[in-house]
């Protein structure tokens, strides 16, 4: 809270160019787990047994990533603090 004065310094320590790095490293990631998440769970739920479950499956999962990664970027666009 506002009772550690170096929370917020450690909070304001990353620049946005450094934001964007990380957070380009981050959406790399999630995009690749997710994918790899979403056909597994495709595969135990076995959603090929119905056609319509399995668009209904399919534009659920393709869009859920969505966002976690529009969260990533909000982060990485927040500008720098002004000192």
């Amino acid at each position: 809270g506002a009772g550690r004065p170096g929370h917020r310094r450690f909070n304001c320590a990353m620049t946005m160019r450094m934001r964007k790095l990380v957070g380009t490293i981050a959406l790399f990631v999630l995009i690749t787990v997710y994918a790899f998440l979403a056909m597994m769970v495709a595969i135990v739920l076995q959603v090929n047994a119905s056609p319509l479950v399995e668009v209904i499956y399919y534009v659920v999962a393709g869009l859920a990533w969505v966002i976690p990664a529009g969260a990533i970027i909000w982060w990485m666009q927040k500008p720098d603090p002004i000192e």
